[in-house]
């Protein structure tokens, strides 16, 4: 069996806030079937990551695939 293609990939997001870096860089692969969670501390991004997979917030650099678009 080959690979199985991404169903979600983050390449290098970052959002910049008044100057201040809140994602740096976040990347990510997600394979069909695969459960993840994303931790941290408040603050550290975790919402603003998901508006940027969402559509709801534009990244500053990187993109979002899903399912390869």
């Amino acid at each position: 069996m080959g690979k199985a293609p991404s169903v979600l990939r983050l390449e290098g997001l970052v959002k910049i806030y008044k100057g201040r870096r809140i994602v740096d860089g976040v990347s990510l692969e997600l394979k069909q079937g695969e459960v993840v969670g994303l931790l941290g501390p408040n603050g550290a991004g975790k919402t603003t990551t998901f508006y940027m997979v969402m559509g709801l917030v534009r990244p500053n650099a990187g993109r979002v695939y899903l399912d390869g678009l």
